[in-house]
């Protein structure tokens, strides 16, 4: 969209519907005041309180993060939580694996020592 001004200082986009600024006059200031030297001038130029100019650049920045951000995707969090609990599982399991490693080969090191000694292999007596 292509917004000129005259050079009298009157715009080309329709400046007011009622009491309120048009959109397509609040985008036209909006962009000339990214390239005007002096927002003041601009201002008066318009015909609009300096700080106005600011408030709407404000707030269009601020839409325009607002119609940036996205949901998020459940299905997306959904298998994030799933990959989390995944992990946990797995951890978990290998420290088991760990555990039952570590005991078998203490086993495996005991009938060593009682087979190399001629004795047979058993296990401790209870206390009974």
């Amino acid at each position: 969209m292509t917004l000129h001004f005259a050079w009298k200082g009157e715009c080309k986009v329709k400046k007011k519907e009622g009491k309120y600024y048009t959109p397509e006059f609040r985008q036209m200031a909006l962009e000339r005041m990214k390239t005007s030297s002096s927002i003041s001038a601009l201002a008066k130029e318009l015909g609009l309180p300096r700080e106005r100019l600011y408030r709407w650049r404000k707030a269009m920045t601020s839409h325009s993060a607002v119609e940036a951000w996205a949901p998020p995707d459940r299905e997306k969090l959904s298998l994030g939580k799933q990959l989390l609990q995944t992990q946990q599982l797995l951890a978990q399991k290998s420290l088991e694996v760990d555990f039952f490693k570590g005991a078998l080969q203490k086993i495996e090191a005991r009938r060593q020592n009682n087979e190399t000694s001629g004795a047979t292999v058993s296990t401790s007596k209870s206390g009974r």
